[in-house]
Parts: C-alpha cells; structure tokens; sequence
C-alpha cells in the first residue's frame, strides 16, 4: 500500500511517528493490535455518533446480512432511510443514494452544472469535499495535512472553471459574482468547516451566502458529510434556518458503513437520470447492509436527541483545555459547536484556511503525541476536526479532560 495506508491522514506525516493497527473498537475505545485502549475522539471521521460497534446498529447489520448482501436492485429499505432522511432535511425532496461523500459532492456538481447550464463553481479554502477532479483545488483534510492543496493529475482545464475564495468573506464573494453573473453554476461549502479544523461561520455569513446565490440564479450546496445528523438532526441548516438547494451526506446515514446520499429541490433532482440528462448510477448505491445500519443509527437519534448531552462533553472539554492554556501561559484556541471541536495553538480566533495556517502546528503535533502516551487519540493533523459520541458520557470525558489538561501543561 502506498505509504502503507489507505487514506493519507492515517500515514501520521504531519504530526510524526509511527501510526498504530487498530484490532477492534467499543463504544469510546480503540484497542490496538499491541493491546493498548485509547479513548477515542476521531470517531471514524464523523459517523460514530452513538459510539463503535453500537448492539442496535450491529444487530440491524446482522439481520440485513441474513437477507443478503448486495442485491443491485431496488428494495424497502432505501425507502425507509430516504423518508427519514428527508423528514429531518425538510430542504431535501428528493434523494439519490451512492456510496461515499465524493461521490455525494462529485455527482452533486456535475448536476448542479446540468441543471442550469453553467460550468463555474466557487468553493473555499480549505473546504475539503472529496477527491474528485474538479474539487480537489486548494482543499482541506489530507491534502492540507501534507502541503499539497493542488492535487498532481488534476487537469488544468478542470481547476480554471472552480473559483476559490476565502472563507467567511462576504466582499470577495459579491466581486466573484460580480465578475462573472451568468457563469457560475453552484457555490459549495462546508456551512461549518470540518476539514481545517473546525471553524464557524461568522454571523451573517450563510444568509448572504443564500442571499448571493438566488440573486445571481446559481446553486447553494451545502456539504454536510461531517455535520448532517451529528450537531443536529437537521444538521447546520436546522441550526442556522437555511435552506439550501441540494445537501451531501455520507458516514453517518450509514451507520458507519460505506454509504453518501445528495438531494434538494424535487426540481433540480428530476435532472438526474432516469428522468432527466444528468448520469449517475452505482451498482453498490443502496447497499442492504449500509441501508440497514443508517436506519439502525438515524432512529437512535430520533429516539434518544442526545444533541444537549453531547454538547455538554463538548463544553467540558473545551472548558479543560482552556483552563490548561491559561494556566501554562499558551495562546489557544478551542472551536466548538456539539460534538465537533478542533484545537488551534493561536492568539486570534481562527475563521479561514489562512489564519488556520498561523497557528502553530508543530504544538499541536506535540500535544498528540502527548495525549496518545496516555491514552487519548486526537485527530492525527492538526487541521482536522474532532469528534465526541454519546459513549463517550462519563468516565471516558473526564478521563479525557484529565489527560489533554496534563498534554498541555507539558508543552
């Protein structure tokens, strides 16, 4: 395997040493394949909202796999999923199903594009939104992790029709509109960004962003891969009371299996096949199996609306760290909205891919060294954001907080 991993953030590049083999996972821990637990607060990226291997989302897997394992044909279960799924995302109509969040953002532009006749899009810096050729320009994630915002292979015709702004400024948006009114077919976002560390929106922002777009006639997508059904049931629009024109998901509608969905305005959506000129198909979309654990998850969450706990163990965190900061005289900086938290070694608030650059990322490589000596995996770059599970309630937080205050207080 390259570097031998299968996603570049696990090779540990950005923050140094040797990454370790994960033999199994439970509720708030990792075992390693060399016997050491660690409290976890990647979460498999995002879906592990309820905690690892969660007995009502196995037993859901374990009952599908009885029926089969991939069927290549329509079945209950996808309806099942798409009605929840659009009854908590009133924005969404219609649904279509594929197998990963690139393939959500990825079939999400070229529809986008289809629909009205545009080949331009804008997104941010720093906004990551999958690997696919006319997205991966000055990206977040990994890319960011290892200096290499501009993938090699990326034709140069396909990075001349994506525009990229500055996050949360409002000014370079209208002069990017202004420049090209009848060119731009969708704006796409992270409304939180997750992928250059956690960082909000500035008040005001999203609305303008909405304003923007339907003044102009082009598209507001919001990618909420990481933060659909994780900081609400309605994700970030349910927070912030915007409707965008079409929504990617991934990770957790499908319990942690592989699994992406789009969707939006019935009429933007009838422009994909077999109804309208758009393409996009996949013999895996709809899988049994991912369908079956996204329902298992997503009724937990109708169930339990563990929203107010997990922000509380967001708090608690937060409130840890910063106490430890201040203590030790170290400038930092803790976002946190819910469950998503990052930490930025900064004097000033961090809003944008470039004033999350400032900060100092060789502290916070030592910072997860030291939490990992002990016991606690943090996000292994220091642009990445930070995951807590409703598992995570009790010993694991305070055990957490304990851990993370000493980390600081030996930096």
């Amino acid at each position: 395997m390259p570097g031998g991993v299968n996603s570049p953030v696990r090779a540990f590049r950005a923050i140094g040493g040797t990454p370790f083999f994960v033999s199994s996972a439970q509720g708030a821990t990792l075992t390693t394949s060399d016997g050491r637990e660690l409290i976890d607060f990647v979460c498999t990226w995002g879906p592990a909202i309820h905690g690892h291997n969660h007995p009502k989302i196995r037993a859901a897997i374990a009952e599908a796999l009885g029926r089969g394992t991939s069927f290549g044909t329509p079945h209950l279960g996808e309806i099942e999923l798409a009605e929840l799924i659009t009854q908590f995302f009133p924005s969404i109509q219609k649904l279509r199903l594929c197998n990963s969040g690139t393939e959500a953002t990825m079939s999400a532009i070229r529809l986008a594009r289809g629909f009205t006749g545009r080949d331009r899009i804008i997104k941010f810096s720093g906004c990551y939104h999958g690997h696919s050729d006319s997205l991966l320009i000055k990206a977040g994630s990994g890319a960011l992790t290892h200096g290499h915002p501009d993938s090699a292979g990326v034709p140069a015709a396909f990075a001349q029709e994506t525009l990229v702004l500055p996050y949360n400024d409002c000014a370079a948006l209208d002069a990017a509109f202004a420049a090209q009114p009848e060119k731009i077919a969708a704006v796409i976002l992270e409304p939180y960004c997750g992928n250059v560390g956690f960082i909000m929106p500035d008040p005001g922002y999203l609305a303008h962003l909405r304003a923007i777009t339907r003044k102009y006639g082009a598209l507001l997508i919001f990618d909420e891969v990481m933060t659909g059904f994780r900081l609400a049931r309605g994700g970030v629009q349910e927070l912030e009371g915007i409707s965008p024109d079409l929504t990617c998901l991934g990770k957790i509608i499908g319990g942690g299996l592989p699994v992406g969905g789009f969707g939006g305005r019935a009429e933007v959506m009838d422009y994909l096949a077999p109804l309208g000129p758009v393409y996009q198909a996949g013999t895996l979309s709809g899988n049994p199996l991912a369908v079956a654990a996204g329902i298992a998850a997503l009724r937990l969450l109708e169930e339990e609306n563990p929203y107010a706990q997990l922000a509380a163990l967001g708090r608690q965190l937060r409130d840890a760290a910063l106490a430890a900061a201040r203590a030790k005289g170290i400038a930092l900086q803790v976002p946190q909205c819910g469950s998503m938290f990052s930490f930025f070694f900064s004097a000033e608030p961090v809003r944008d891919y470039a004033s999350a650059l400032r900060s100092d990322a060789a502290l916070y490589a030592r910072l997860f060294h030291a939490a990992l000596d002990r016991g606690v995996y943090l996000a292994p770059s220091a642009y990445e954001a930070g995951f807590i599970s409703t598992a995570h309630a009790g010993p694991a937080i305070d055990r957490a907080c304990d851990v993370i205050a000493e980390a600081i207080r030996l930096l």
